[in-house]
């Protein structure tokens, strides 16, 4: 017998709940003890095992302060059971983990419109530079990361 992999759809909706509850800060436990349910069930949840029924993500949602269509990619009726573009899916993933978290929360409290300009503009250098040295197969500095 074949194990059962998660819908799409299912997965996409665990996805989005496990994103804004690490945005808020909010553990597992302490999401699943609001909505009455064990941890494990909410881990099901944000990995697509088990499918979230509608009143039960009405209420994730009031807890989380979203609207439902937060949890529903807006393409969803002409692209229905597809994955979103990997754009989209790697800018989630990384929002989603512990450096990208961290990282936002600290741009967010940087409070001049000038630092948070000049902050964006270093990390795209540093982008495009990363991608020079990956061009060329090695680790070494590059004439531009020298100063």
């Amino acid at each position: 017998m074949q194990a059962k992999t998660p819908n799409a759809i299912d997965a996409y909706v665990g996805e989005r709940v496990r994103l804004r509850r690490k945005l808020l800060g909010l553990s597992q436990v302490s999401l699943s003890e609001s909505l009455g349910i064990t941890f494990q069930q909410l881990q099901k949840y944000e990995k697509g095992v088990n499918r979230i029924g509608a009143s039960r993500l009405q209420r994730i949602a009031e807890v989380l302060g979203v609207p439902i269509g937060f949890f529903f990619d807006e393409e969803a009726p002409q692209t229905a059971g597809l994955r979103l573009s990997a754009d989209t899916d790697e800018v989630a993933h990384f929002i989603a983990s512990k450096e990208g978290l961290a990282l936002t929360r600290a741009f967010i409290a940087i409070e001049d419109p000038n630092i948070r300009r000049k902050l964006l503009a270093l990390a795209r250098s540093l982008g495009s530079t990363q991608s020079v040295t990956d061009e060329r197969e090695g680790w070494e500095r590059t004439d531009e990361t020298r100063g």
